[in-house]
């Protein structure tokens, strides 16, 4: 796919993806989420990429949804730009058929894929983040700002709700209270509340937000294992969902016993015995254990 709405950078093993509409703040529109499930399908096949840094071009990260369409904006039945245009959800005896594809929001879309990645993610926020430009950054890993960012969960006050799984990723990222202030209110805040809040790690100078996203990436490049980076963030994620902790162990002993006879494992314990820098063999495009994945794929529907 030729990426018209992002960039896609590789360099010392990490990827940079920049959205990049700046004339238009980098308003989210259906062609930017198939560009960046594309370029996180990209990503998960290159062993070359052992981090990813999100960020946006110009003076935004996101300013939300595209809203050229107007009035039509949020209603997908009347967009005629909608992937699912042809194929109408309503049914023959005329009410919605709510499992049809064209009902899904663009935004969930991809954060569910950012969830699925095999690759640890950073958010680089540089500037107005609200919306989908907000709720796009929860299931990244760690998000950085800068001191010129702003957010927003706006959905109130456009006459809709919370998007992008947000219901699901904002209370587990900031805890249920805060997501209700943030999201009842639909008040834009800047950098300071965010990390009171517990939206962000950090809050940095503008022209020092991508080294200290960099230096962190180069911080799991160089001294981690990748297969092991990888399994930790889908054991991670996926067990906050879990019922019990009997669900965790299950997977924590699988995990062990097969990294445990890996060559990585050989190679990470003989490096800190030799006291040199470890060099890891095992490839996530090959080396993930036998038991990966352990969940069932979740279909919408």
């Amino acid at each position: 796919m030729a990426y018209e709405t992002i960039k896609y950078e590789v360099k010392d093993n990490i990827l940079t993806l920049t959205l990049h509409r700046p004339d238009k703040l980098n308003a989210f529109t259906g062609q930017m989420m198939f560009e960046m499930i594309d370029a996180f399908d990209k990503a998960d096949a290159d062993d070359n990429v052992r981090a990813i840094i999100v960020t946006g071009e110009g003076r935004a990260f996101c300013a939300g949804a595209d809203l050229s369409a107007g009035a039509k904006t949020f209603d997908y039945a009347e967009r005629e730009d909608r992937p699912e245009k042809a194929n109408t959800p309503v049914m023959a005896n005329g009410e919605i058929d709510w499992s049809h594809e064209s009902v899904r929001d663009g935004g969930g879309r991809l954060t569910l894929r950012i969830f699925e990645s095999l690759k640890p993610v950073i958010g680089a926020i540089n500037g107005a983040a609200v919306g989908v430009g907000v709720t796009m950054q929860l299931p990244m890993d760690i998000r950085l700002a800068s001191e010129n960012a702003k957010f927003g969960f706006v959905f109130a006050r456009r006459g809709i709700v919370p998007e992008a799984c947000s219901s699901y990723f904002l209370p587990r990222v900031v805890g249920i209270s805060q997501a209700l202030e943030w999201t009842y209110s639909g008040r834009v805040f800047g950098a300071e509340e965010a990390l009171k809040g517990g939206l962000v790690r950090s809050i940095h100078k503008a022209e020092d937000l991508l080294p200290a996203a960099r230096e962190l990436a180069r911080e799991i490049a160089d001294h981690t294992a990748a297969v092991s980076v990888s399994l930790t963030r889908q054991m991670l994620w996926r067990m906050l969902g879990a019922d019990h902790p009997m669900e965790a162990h299950k997977i924590d002993s699988r995990a062990i016993y097969a990294r445990g006879a890996s060559a990585d494992a050989k190679e990470g314990v003989m490096s800190f015995l030799e006291k040199r820098p470890a060099t890891y063999p095992c490839k996530v495009s090959q080396d993930m254990p036998s038991f990966y994945p352990w969940w069932e794929e979740r279909k919408y529907s």
